[in-house]
């Protein structure tokens, strides 16, 4: 069936059928994102939201088809947060139908501007460049409103390899949404042109890519990583009498993985990574945690460990408490401190706590937030800057200044289960290495831990629920990269320049009626 064809058999639909057609091209678009990676199913979920959109009679009816399409999205794209809950399902159990849902109706909110541009606007390139330009402000939008939640932007899509988000460097992962979302319109344009351009533009991102990925890389530092993988379920980790065999286990691996890391590499400096609250002590204050720590170090290496601090009140009462990663040298001293300052809501601290009456643990007290992010200084270490969690899903917002040598990510993706949550995660960490220039290391408790290079190769990977090691040379950080020095400027201006073009080009003749026939509508296309 010819692409017309099928969007005028869409439009032609009944209001209800509309409505689940929506939400089944939302769970389609769903399959582009990783671990899937499907791209070319945007190129019928895309179109056919902008066709369902636009045959509306009426503005709220438009809005309600975006909701549910970018609902589909959402509930197919993090259904992932139903495994946290399950983690504690006696206590949570009534969130288990809500969760997800509840979540993806917030992501989906964002959807309806775009739409209902593209509806203002005639058929063609004005409606497409729009329609893609208020995306991206709603994407970028989606990054800082309520604490922001930029999980699965549409650029992530291209996250499968190095080469194809090398122009992530460049305008960043926002930019690529932008470019993919042209790109997934063109069956809305007649003619061949349309899709010569496209194969235009997509060749010149592959060149540039491969331009890119051929250049000399930076020569690695020297420093060899080592990334732990306990791979330590969550419903055991806090158990009291389980907190001293997992450190246990932490510390055996590690001292296996840097004795054979120093054997291999004499001359370097050994960093040894640990995931985001591996340490079942509050390591920092705990003398004998450190010297245990300590022990199980070689002479040159330094550990850098995802830990939890704490500090009491003069009554000897716990007052608050961090989510931290410490830098440890081969005698156990505390080098270098970062608490993370992105905490998660409903997760680490709970929103509205005066309003709310829920606890996410009976007893238990809120995170605090760090001062922010730093460049961390160690003993034989490069400067590197700490992201902890989902602080890495934050595009222009993880290298500190002074600007780092490398960037380290430590998470505790056993809350995602089974699940493309961990796969999703890893993507976003890929695109903060190409987009600052910068290398990073990635230490999962329970995976997926990684190395990339400042452009984005995978160097080295422990994939999801294996215990283990990896050992591999610190590599060296790239010149700033332009996204690295304007950060979401050049996105933004990107996204601004393309709603400007569709206004200018597409302003409406006045004596063109508001409600159309059906099939009218889709013929606008």
């Amino acid at each position: 069936m010819r692409p017309q064809a099928l969007f005028a058999r869409l439009a032609a639909l009944s209001w209800r059928r509309q409505c689940l057609a929506a939400l089944g091209l939302g769970l389609l678009a769903a399959l582009a994102f990783p671990p899937l990676h499907l791209v070319p199913v945007l190129l019928l979920a895309v179109p056919g939201l902008l066709v369902l959109g636009v045959a509306q009679p009426r503005w709220q009816r438009a809005a309600w088809i975006a909701f549910l399409w970018g609902w589909g999205q959402g509930v197919a794209g993090i259904w992932w947060v139903t495994e946290a809950i399950l983690m504690d399902a006696a206590t949570w159990w009534w969130l288990v139908p809500l969760a997800a849902p509840v979540l993806a109706a917030g992501l989906a909110l964002f959807v309806i501007p775009p739409v209902l541009a593209a509806r203002a606007l005639p058929a063609g390139w004005p409606r497409l460049l729009a329609f893609a330009g208020i995306w991206v402000l709603a994407e970028m939008a989606r990054g800082v409103l309520a604490t922001g939640f930029p999980w699965n932007l549409m650029g992530t899509v291209w996250a499968f390899a190095a080469l194809p988000v090398q122009g992530a460097a460049v305008v960043g992962v926002h930019g690529l949404s932008l470019v993919t979302l042209l790109l997934a319109g063109l069956p809305l344009l007649p003619g061949w042109r349309p899709w010569a351009l496209g194969g235009l533009v997509l060749a010149g991102f592959a060149g540039f890519g491969a331009w890119r990925l051929a250049q000399p890389a930076p020569p690695d530092q020297p420093v060899e990583l080592v990334l732990v993988q306990g791979n330590v379920a969550q419903e055991v980790k806090w158990r009291q009498d389980r907190r001293m065999p997992i450190f246990q286990h932490y510390l055996a691996l590690t001292e296996a993985a840097a004795r054979a890391a120093r054997a291999a590499a004499p001359g370097r400096h050994i960093a040894i990574l640990w995931p985001e609250t591996a340490s079942p002590f509050l390591l920092t204050q705990d003398p004998e945690a450190r010297r245990l720590a300590a022990a199980a170090l070689p002479e040159g290496a330094t550990l850098l460990a995802g830990t939890v601090r704490a500090a009491w009140d003069p009554q000897g009462r716990l007052s608050e408490v961090w989510n931290s990663l410490a830098a440890l040298d081969e005698a156990g001293q505390v080098q270098a401190v970062y608490d993370k300052s992105h905490l998660v809501p409903f997760g680490e601290y709970m929103p509205l706590a005066g309003i709310l009456p829920i606890r996410l643990v009976a007893g238990s007290m809120d995170f605090s937030a760090g001062p922010g992010p730093v460049t961390l200084q160690a003993p034989g270490l490069p400067p590197f800057g700490a992201l902890i969690c989902y602080e890495v899903i934050f595009p222009g917002a993880v290298a500190p200044r002074p600007r780092p040598d490398w960037l380290v990510n430590v998470t505790n993706d056993a809350w995602f289960g089974v699940s493309s949550g961990p796969w999703q995660h890893l993507a976003a960490a890929r695109l903060r290495a190409v987009e600052e220039g910068l290398p990073l290391a990635r230490a999962a408790q329970t995976g997926i831990s990684a190395v990339f290079d400042a452009r984005g190769r995978r160097l080295a990977m422990l994939p999801s629920g294996e215990t283990g090691t990896l050992a591999v040379p610190l590599p060296g950080a790239a010149p700033p990269t332009p996204f690295a020095r304007y950060g979401l400027v050049l996105p933004g201006l990107a996204a601004l320049l393309c709603i400007l073009l569709g206004v200018s080009r597409g302003r409406r003749p006045a004596a063109q009626p508001r409600a159309m026939a059906t099939e009218q509508a889709c013929r606008r296309f």
